[in-house]
């Protein structure tokens, strides 16, 4: 009715409502007066709504459905029902003609940008991705389109879906309320609104020739992708079995050039210094010697350390200090008492002399002068029935001798 943009501001409107009040007043229009008395009067009441914050925010929810037929429930909401469109009968044939399937669901999306368009000011106006038609090319059209219309949100507030009329509250409170609730239903509407038009989408890309020719595409450039990567694996394995035996080749020449060398530095120092054999046998006479020298210093030391063996206790010591201390030790007069009683049981089966006898007892006696007897256990017992057999052999000998004396 004032002729200005619906994102006016205040003092545009006062401009526009004093330019058609002027123009309109009924005593500057007594040829039409009863006209001019009619538009003055819609002037005002345009004015006054649009002047009032609250009425103009009011207005602006629910423009659509006053210009269409008012806010009584007698509004008809015209938009284009789109389950006509879920089904394969409503179009025949992937043709371009008028019934095909790329002019129906193309005039089918123009509908809905055009709805969309009639809620948007000048500043929120987009471009809508157009349907195409078959020959449409896949990254340019079909792509885009899809990618837009598969998130699409409407721009539609449904103010005609509202149950209460906040202008009929009684109070602020009761118009929270209604607005709360009637928000509720806007929110509702809006929601399935979006859900059906990217559900349709859905159905519609399912059986666009232009997406299945496109996967078709992807699956054949996929698998010669894939047959590229597997051929460019087994070449380079190839080319390091090559190279592998090249490297094995080249080794196995290397080593026959250096024995080649070796025959012939040993073939020129024959030549000069003359073919060895007197040198290898004196090597020989070297190592034999050596190993002679090895064998009496052994000996040697066997001879220096067999003074350093305890016979009763069958263990070699290191030094003389050693020696004492093992001699000082309680295992040792341990063992001493268990051979002199091995000796005594020997000296039964085998005669002696008086002498002989009287001198082993002496010896006997200042060896084991400060030895208790002691019983002995089961493990000494057991270990003085494995030394009998070993002291009979040593004992043996000497015991003869002195019954041949006597």
């Amino acid at each position: 009715v004032l002729g200005v943009r619906r994102d006016a501001a205040e003092e545009e409107l006062k401009r526009a409502y004093r330019r058609l009040a002027l123009r309109w007043h009924p005593d500057k229009n007594l040829e039409n007066a009863e006209e001019a008395a009619e538009q003055f009067k819609l002037i005002q009441a345009a004015y006054d709504v649009l002047s009032d914050p609250q009425e103009r925010a009011w207005y602006d929810n629910h423009r659509e459905a006053l210009l269409k037929g008012g806010v009584d429930g007698d509004y008809q909401d015209d938009s284009l029902d789109l389950l006509h469109y879920f089904t394969v009968s409503c179009y025949s044939g992937y043709g371009d003609d008028e019934k095909g399937f790329f002019a129906v669901y193309r005039q089918v999306f123009e509908k809905i940008a055009k709805e969309e368009l009639e809620y948007m000011t000048q500043e929120d106006i987009e471009e809508f991705p157009t349907f195409g038609y078959s020959y449409s090319d896949y990254d340019t059209v079909v792509h885009p389109f899809y990618a837009y219309w598969q998130s699409f949100c409407t721009q539609k507030n449904f103010a005609w879906k509202e149950e209460y009329d906040t202008r009929q509250a009684s109070n602020r409170w009761e118009k929270r309320a209604m607005e709360k609730e009637n928000k509720k239903t806007r929110e509702k509407a809006r929601k399935e609104r979006n859900e059906l038009i990217r559900q349709l989408v859905a159905f519609i890309r399912k059986r666009d020739k232009r997406v299945q020719a496109h996967r078709k595409l992807l699956e054949e450039q996929n698998a010669e992708k894939t047959r590229k990567a597997e051929e460019f694996r087994r070449q380079q394995k190839l080319k390091q079995a090559k190279l592998a035996e090249q490297y094995k080749e080249q080794s196995w020449i290397t080593m026959s050039d250096l024995e080649r060398e070796l025959q012939e530095m040993e073939a020129q120092y024959e030549k000069e210094f003359g073919d060895g054999s007197g040198g290898e046998d004196e090597l020989e006479e070297q190592e034999t010697k050596g190993v002679e020298d090895k064998l009496n210093d052994e000996t040697e030391e066997a001879e220096f350390i067999d003074g350093l063996y305890c016979p009763a206790c069958d263990k070699l010591l290191k030094t003389e200090k050693a020696m004492k201390n093992h001699e000082k030790s309680k295992k040792h007069r341990e063992m001493v008492s268990l051979l002199r009683q091995q000796l005594e049981e020997e000296e039964g089966k085998f005669p002696v002399s008086l002498d002989d006898a009287d001198e082993i007892q002496t010896k006997e006696e200042e060896e084991t002068e400060d030895i208790p007897k002691q019983k002995l256990s089961k493990k000494q017992r057991k270990k003085q029935k494995t030394m009998k057999v070993c002291s009979h052999n040593d004992t043996l000998g000497p015991l003869q001798s002195s019954f041949v004396i006597s």
